[in-house]
Protein backbone atom coordinates (compact mmCIF):
# COMPACT_ATOMS: atom_id res chain seq x y z
CA UNK A 1 0.00 0.00 0.00
CA UNK A 2 1.86 3.11 -0.81
CA UNK A 3 0.60 6.89 -1.59
CA UNK A 4 0.24 7.54 -5.11
CA UNK A 5 -1.33 11.23 -4.75
CA UNK A 6 1.29 13.42 -6.62
CA UNK A 7 2.44 16.87 -4.76
CA UNK A 8 1.79 19.77 -6.65
CA UNK A 9 4.80 20.84 -9.06
CA UNK A 10 5.86 24.48 -10.19
CA UNK A 11 7.87 24.45 -13.33
CA UNK A 12 10.39 27.39 -14.45
CA UNK A 13 10.21 28.88 -10.88
CA UNK A 14 12.89 32.07 -10.95
CA UNK A 15 15.26 31.66 -8.27
CA UNK A 16 15.26 34.90 -7.24
CA UNK A 17 11.25 35.11 -7.42
CA UNK A 18 10.03 32.03 -5.55
CA UNK A 19 6.50 32.95 -4.91
CA UNK A 20 6.64 32.79 -1.51
CA UNK A 21 3.58 34.54 -0.90
CA UNK A 22 1.50 32.10 -2.16
CA UNK A 23 3.32 29.19 -0.82
CA UNK A 24 2.27 30.51 2.69
CA UNK A 25 -1.01 31.30 1.82
CA UNK A 26 -2.19 28.18 0.23
CA UNK A 27 -0.63 26.04 3.09
CA UNK A 28 -0.01 23.40 0.99
CA UNK A 29 3.15 21.17 -0.34
CA UNK A 30 4.46 22.33 -3.47
CA UNK A 31 7.93 20.85 -5.72
CA UNK A 32 9.99 23.73 -7.26
CA UNK A 33 11.64 22.40 -9.73
CA UNK A 34 15.42 22.79 -10.76
CA UNK A 35 15.11 26.33 -8.15
CA UNK A 36 18.61 24.99 -6.83
CA UNK A 37 20.02 23.10 -10.13
CA UNK A 38 22.31 26.48 -10.84
CA UNK A 39 24.34 26.10 -7.33
CA UNK A 40 27.49 25.22 -7.52
CA UNK A 41 27.15 22.27 -5.18
CA UNK A 42 24.23 20.72 -7.08
CA UNK A 43 26.71 20.60 -10.45
CA UNK A 44 29.34 19.29 -8.20
CA UNK A 45 26.74 16.37 -6.69
CA UNK A 46 25.82 15.79 -10.12
CA UNK A 47 29.57 15.13 -11.49
CA UNK A 48 29.33 12.04 -8.43
CA UNK A 49 30.25 11.81 -4.62
CA UNK A 50 34.42 13.34 -4.56
CA UNK A 51 33.36 16.45 -6.42
CA UNK A 52 30.78 16.73 -3.98
CA UNK A 53 32.96 16.02 -0.83
CA UNK A 54 36.03 17.64 -2.17
CA UNK A 55 33.66 20.81 -2.92
CA UNK A 56 32.32 20.68 1.06
CA UNK A 57 35.66 20.63 2.15
CA UNK A 58 36.68 24.21 1.32
CA UNK A 59 34.23 25.42 3.42
CA UNK A 60 35.21 23.15 6.62
CA UNK A 61 37.20 24.87 9.30
CA UNK A 62 37.08 21.47 11.79
CA UNK A 63 34.07 21.41 14.02
CA UNK A 64 33.08 18.03 14.76
CA UNK A 65 29.45 17.15 13.25
CA UNK A 66 26.78 14.72 14.64
CA UNK A 67 26.90 11.83 13.17
CA UNK A 68 24.32 8.76 13.03
CA UNK A 69 25.34 5.06 11.84
CA UNK A 70 23.13 2.28 12.02
CA UNK A 71 23.36 -0.94 13.20
CA UNK A 72 24.64 -3.62 10.61
CA UNK A 73 21.19 -5.37 8.88
CA UNK A 74 18.69 -2.92 10.08
CA UNK A 75 18.36 -1.26 7.04
CA UNK A 76 17.69 2.14 5.79
CA UNK A 77 15.26 3.23 8.10
CA UNK A 78 16.22 5.01 11.44
CA UNK A 79 13.77 3.86 14.03
CA UNK A 80 13.79 1.97 17.68
CA UNK A 81 14.65 -1.94 18.05
CA UNK A 82 11.79 -4.29 18.95
CA UNK A 83 11.41 -2.61 22.69
CA UNK A 84 10.72 0.55 21.21
CA UNK A 85 12.59 1.96 24.11
CA UNK A 86 16.39 2.51 22.69
CA UNK A 87 17.03 3.32 18.76
CA UNK A 88 18.71 1.59 15.92
CA UNK A 89 21.31 3.58 15.59
CA UNK A 90 24.35 5.16 17.27
CA UNK A 91 25.97 8.78 17.22
CA UNK A 92 29.07 10.57 17.99
CA UNK A 93 31.00 13.40 17.14
CA UNK A 94 33.30 13.20 14.56
CA UNK A 95 35.25 15.44 11.93
CA UNK A 96 33.34 15.98 8.87
CA UNK A 97 35.66 14.36 6.01
CA UNK A 98 35.76 11.31 8.46
CA UNK A 99 32.83 10.72 8.30
CA UNK A 100 31.93 11.49 4.61
CA UNK A 101 34.54 9.05 3.74
CA UNK A 102 32.94 6.23 5.53
CA UNK A 103 29.69 7.30 3.20
CA UNK A 104 31.66 7.10 0.37
CA UNK A 105 34.37 4.89 0.51
CA UNK A 106 32.61 2.10 2.61
CA UNK A 107 30.98 -1.08 1.14
CA UNK A 108 30.59 -3.73 3.54
CA UNK A 109 27.92 -5.46 1.08
CA UNK A 110 24.67 -6.49 3.19
CA UNK A 111 26.14 -5.29 5.83
CA UNK A 112 27.47 -1.80 5.10
CA UNK A 113 25.23 0.07 7.96
CA UNK A 114 23.41 3.35 6.90
CA UNK A 115 25.20 6.38 7.49
CA UNK A 116 23.84 10.31 7.86
CA UNK A 117 25.46 13.72 8.95
CA UNK A 118 21.67 15.14 9.97
CA UNK A 119 20.42 18.95 10.32
CA UNK A 120 24.14 20.05 10.61
CA UNK A 121 23.77 24.16 10.51
CA UNK A 122 25.59 25.48 7.28
CA UNK A 123 26.82 29.04 8.85
CA UNK A 124 28.31 27.20 11.99
CA UNK A 125 29.79 24.18 10.17
CA UNK A 126 30.32 25.06 6.64
CA UNK A 127 30.64 28.95 6.39
CA UNK A 128 30.65 30.24 3.16
CA UNK A 129 29.04 27.90 1.38
CA UNK A 130 25.38 29.78 1.47
CA UNK A 131 27.24 32.79 -0.21
CA UNK A 132 27.61 30.60 -3.33
CA UNK A 133 24.61 27.82 -2.49
CA UNK A 134 21.36 30.42 -1.56
CA UNK A 135 17.52 30.82 -2.32
CA UNK A 136 16.25 34.17 -2.72
CA UNK A 137 14.59 34.98 0.52
CA UNK A 138 12.99 37.62 -0.55
CA UNK A 139 9.61 37.86 1.66
CA UNK A 140 9.08 40.14 4.88
CA UNK A 141 8.66 36.60 7.21
CA UNK A 142 12.41 36.33 6.92
CA UNK A 143 13.44 40.01 7.96
CA UNK A 144 11.29 39.10 11.45
CA UNK A 145 12.55 35.41 12.01
CA UNK A 146 15.65 34.70 9.78
CA UNK A 147 15.58 31.14 8.84
CA UNK A 148 17.55 27.93 9.86
CA UNK A 149 19.42 26.49 7.25
CA UNK A 150 20.80 22.67 7.89
CA UNK A 151 22.43 20.47 5.55
CA UNK A 152 21.91 16.54 5.50
CA UNK A 153 24.26 14.49 4.16
CA UNK A 154 24.07 10.98 3.93
CA UNK A 155 24.09 7.67 1.74
CA UNK A 156 20.14 5.41 1.21
CA UNK A 157 18.67 6.18 4.46
CA UNK A 158 14.78 6.38 5.45
CA UNK A 159 14.28 9.26 7.95
CA UNK A 160 10.54 8.00 9.43
CA UNK A 161 7.22 9.97 9.39
CA UNK A 162 7.47 12.60 11.51
CA UNK A 163 5.92 16.82 11.99
CA UNK A 164 8.36 19.93 12.20
CA UNK A 165 7.32 22.99 14.05
CA UNK A 166 8.25 25.01 11.25
CA UNK A 167 7.67 25.99 7.73
CA UNK A 168 10.34 24.05 5.30
CA UNK A 169 11.68 24.70 1.80
CA UNK A 170 14.36 21.25 1.30
CA UNK A 171 16.42 21.66 -1.65
CA UNK A 172 17.50 18.23 -2.95
CA UNK A 173 21.15 19.00 -3.76
CA UNK A 174 23.02 15.24 -4.78
CA UNK A 175 21.22 11.97 -4.80
CA UNK A 176 17.32 12.05 -5.34
CA UNK A 177 15.20 11.78 -2.81
CA UNK A 178 11.69 11.05 -1.64
CA UNK A 179 9.32 12.85 0.23
CA UNK A 180 5.65 11.65 1.39
CA UNK A 181 3.53 13.89 3.30
CA UNK A 182 0.39 13.92 5.30
CA UNK A 183 -1.54 16.82 6.15
CA UNK A 184 -1.96 17.62 10.44
CA UNK A 185 -4.92 15.96 10.88
CA UNK A 186 -3.92 12.42 9.96
CA UNK A 187 -1.88 12.19 13.41
CA UNK A 188 -4.14 9.47 14.81
CA UNK A 189 -4.05 7.39 11.12
CA UNK A 190 -0.29 7.53 11.83
CA UNK A 191 -0.07 5.74 14.96
CA UNK A 192 2.27 8.32 16.30
CA UNK A 193 5.35 6.31 18.51
CA UNK A 194 7.02 7.55 21.95
CA UNK A 195 7.35 10.96 23.21
CA UNK A 196 10.71 9.75 24.06
CA UNK A 197 13.40 8.87 23.18
CA UNK A 198 12.90 10.00 19.63
CA UNK A 199 15.16 9.17 16.62
CA UNK A 200 15.72 13.01 16.15
CA UNK A 201 13.33 14.99 18.93
CA UNK A 202 10.21 14.58 16.69
CA UNK A 203 7.94 11.94 17.42
CA UNK A 204 7.45 9.09 14.93
CA UNK A 205 5.27 6.99 13.19
CA UNK A 206 5.30 3.49 13.92
CA UNK A 207 4.10 2.03 10.55
CA UNK A 208 6.71 0.74 8.42
CA UNK A 209 6.01 2.62 4.54
CA UNK A 210 7.31 -0.39 3.19
CA UNK A 211 5.59 -2.95 4.53
CA UNK A 212 2.94 -1.57 6.38
CA UNK A 213 0.90 -4.27 8.87
CA UNK A 214 -2.60 -2.99 8.69
CA UNK A 215 -3.74 -5.67 11.01
CA UNK A 216 -1.59 -3.40 13.94
CA UNK A 217 -2.00 -0.29 12.35
CA UNK A 218 -5.58 -0.46 10.01
CA UNK A 219 -6.05 3.27 10.26
CA UNK A 220 -2.95 3.89 8.31
CA UNK A 221 -5.16 2.92 5.56
CA UNK A 222 -7.10 6.19 5.61
CA UNK A 223 -3.48 8.01 6.00
CA UNK A 224 -2.60 6.61 2.43
CA UNK A 225 -5.68 8.16 0.67
CA UNK A 226 -4.78 11.77 2.13
CA UNK A 227 -1.44 11.32 1.73
CA UNK A 228 0.95 13.21 -1.25
CA UNK A 229 4.32 11.81 -2.45
CA UNK A 230 7.01 13.38 -4.31
CA UNK A 231 10.47 12.74 -6.00
CA UNK A 232 12.81 15.21 -6.28
CA UNK A 233 15.63 15.06 -8.49
CA UNK A 234 19.42 16.95 -7.75
CA UNK A 235 17.96 20.85 -7.77
CA UNK A 236 14.36 20.59 -7.31
CA UNK A 237 13.00 21.77 -3.53
CA UNK A 238 9.98 21.21 -1.92
CA UNK A 239 8.04 23.49 0.41
CA UNK A 240 5.90 22.08 2.78
CA UNK A 241 3.81 23.86 5.68
CA UNK A 242 4.42 23.41 9.47
CA UNK A 243 2.54 20.28 11.01
CA UNK A 244 2.98 18.40 8.09
CA UNK A 245 4.02 15.17 8.70
CA UNK A 246 7.03 13.89 6.28
CA UNK A 247 8.69 10.47 5.52
CA UNK A 248 12.01 11.49 4.06
CA UNK A 249 14.00 8.61 1.53
CA UNK A 250 17.71 9.31 0.32
CA UNK A 251 17.23 7.15 -2.76
CA UNK A 252 20.53 6.80 -4.17
CA UNK A 253 24.47 5.64 -2.21
CA UNK A 254 25.53 9.20 -1.74
CA UNK A 255 22.63 12.42 -1.11
CA UNK A 256 22.87 16.20 0.27
CA UNK A 257 20.29 17.93 1.15
CA UNK A 258 19.96 21.73 2.23
CA UNK A 259 16.78 22.91 3.97
CA UNK A 260 15.30 25.97 5.10
CA UNK A 261 13.47 25.80 8.58
CA UNK A 262 11.14 29.11 9.65
CA UNK A 263 7.91 30.48 11.73
CA UNK A 264 6.25 33.57 11.53
CA UNK A 265 5.36 33.15 15.22
CA UNK A 266 7.83 35.88 16.77
CA UNK A 267 11.31 34.65 19.20
CA UNK A 268 9.78 35.08 22.30
CA UNK A 269 6.45 32.96 21.92
CA UNK A 270 7.19 29.43 23.86
CA UNK A 271 7.13 26.18 21.83
CA UNK A 272 3.68 24.59 21.87
CA UNK A 273 4.87 21.33 22.38
CA UNK A 274 5.56 22.39 26.10
CA UNK A 275 1.52 22.97 26.31
CA UNK A 276 0.95 19.69 25.09
CA UNK A 277 3.10 17.92 27.56
CA UNK A 278 1.55 20.52 29.91
CA UNK A 279 -2.10 19.42 29.04
CA UNK A 280 -0.96 15.52 29.61
CA UNK A 281 -0.38 16.22 32.98
CA UNK A 282 -3.26 18.28 33.74
CA UNK A 283 -6.00 17.76 31.51
CA UNK A 284 -6.02 14.07 29.84
CA UNK A 285 -6.99 11.55 33.02
CA UNK A 286 -9.72 14.13 34.21
CA UNK A 287 -13.35 13.34 34.03
CA UNK A 288 -14.66 13.46 29.91
CA UNK A 289 -17.16 15.98 31.68
CA UNK A 290 -14.48 17.84 32.91
CA UNK A 291 -12.55 17.46 29.78
CA UNK A 292 -15.47 19.08 27.65
CA UNK A 293 -15.51 22.48 29.74
CA UNK A 294 -11.60 22.78 29.44
CA UNK A 295 -12.60 21.90 25.47
CA UNK A 296 -14.78 25.12 25.61
CA UNK A 297 -12.05 27.20 27.49
CA UNK A 298 -9.65 26.39 25.68
CA UNK A 299 -11.50 27.01 22.39
CA UNK A 300 -12.55 30.89 23.89
CA UNK A 301 -8.63 31.92 25.12
CA UNK A 302 -6.69 29.97 22.96
CA UNK A 303 -7.98 28.66 19.23
CA UNK A 304 -10.31 31.43 19.44
CA UNK A 305 -10.37 34.99 17.74
CA UNK A 306 -7.22 36.31 19.65
CA UNK A 307 -8.26 39.69 20.75
CA UNK A 308 -11.81 38.21 22.07
CA UNK A 309 -11.18 37.29 25.24
CA UNK A 310 -9.86 40.78 26.22
CA UNK A 311 -11.89 42.92 24.33
CA UNK A 312 -14.72 43.38 26.62
CA UNK A 313 -12.03 44.42 29.46
CA UNK A 314 -10.64 47.91 30.28
CA UNK A 315 -6.85 48.36 28.50
CA UNK A 316 -5.34 48.36 31.60
CA UNK A 317 -7.17 45.42 33.51
CA UNK A 318 -6.12 42.92 30.51
CA UNK A 319 -2.98 41.46 31.48
CA UNK A 320 -2.26 38.28 29.41
CA UNK A 321 -5.12 38.47 27.50
CA UNK A 322 -3.69 41.65 25.95
CA UNK A 323 -1.38 41.01 22.52
CA UNK A 324 1.42 39.01 23.61
CA UNK A 325 4.98 40.75 22.81
CA UNK A 326 7.92 40.47 24.33
CA UNK A 327 7.69 41.69 27.93
CA UNK A 328 4.35 40.45 28.47
CA UNK A 329 5.59 36.51 27.19
CA UNK A 330 8.24 37.06 29.64
CA UNK A 331 5.53 37.97 32.71
CA UNK A 332 3.71 35.16 31.49
CA UNK A 333 5.95 32.86 31.40
CA UNK A 334 7.43 34.54 35.00
CA UNK A 335 4.11 33.89 36.22
CA UNK A 336 3.95 30.15 34.97
CA UNK A 337 7.01 28.82 36.38
CA UNK A 338 5.82 30.07 39.64
CA UNK A 339 2.61 27.76 39.34
CA UNK A 340 4.43 24.79 38.59
CA UNK A 341 7.01 25.58 41.44
CA UNK A 342 4.53 26.00 43.79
Amino acid sequence: MKVTRAVRVLDDVDPCAIPFESLIAENRPTVLKGVAGDWPLTRAGIAGPRAATEYLARFYEGRPVTAYTGEPGAGPRFFYDDSATRMNFTSERVPLGEFLERIVGSDEGDQTPARYIGSTDCDLYLPGLRSENDLSLDHPVFEAVPPLVSIWIGGQTTAAAHFDMSNNIACCVAGRRRFTLFPPDQVENLYPGPLEPTPGGQVISMVDFDAPDLDRYPRFAEAVAAGEVAELEPGDAIFFPALWWHQVEALDGFNILINYWWNASPPFMDTPMNTLLHGLLSLRDRPEEEKRGWHALFNYYVFGDAGQAGAHLPEAARGPLAPLDAMNARRLRAQLLNRLNR
